[in-house]
């Protein structure tokens, strides 16, 4: 199994929901967050106070797949939510151990 984190524009939220369950995920867990990479936080349209804006608004969503979800679904990450601008955001993948269901003490891809 892997985790997989997304961190990209807020208004991409309802895509990537979709995009998710087409690839049989159980659930996400989702986070307003602030960040800043290569554009270093700066839009000039969101200047309206001519202040250096250092940080911008994304969310982070995060779900743990199979492992023979990962390639299509970050295929279609990058085709369906890419826009090729900056900001659009990263993926990252971690390895997943167990996991457990807290309710009723199913363990592995059953607790998904």
């Amino acid at each position: 199994m892997k985790k997989v984190e997304i961190i990209t524009r807020q208004e991409k939220l309802n895509g990537l929901k979709e995009l998710l369950i087409l690839h049989n995920c159980q659930g996400m867990t989702v986070s307003s967050v602030m960040g800043c990479g290569r554009q270093r936080g700066y839009i000039p349209e969101m200047n309206i106070i001519g202040e250096d804006i250092n940080l911008l608004p994304k969310i982070m969503v995060f779900t743990v797949i199979e492992d023979k979800e990962l390639d299509t679904l970050l295929a279609d990450i990058t085709n369906v939510i890419g826009t090729g601008r900056a900001g659009d955001g990263k993926v990252f993948v971690y390895d997943v151990d167990e996991v457990v269901r807290i309710r009723t003490n199913e363990r592995g891809s059953s607790a998904l």
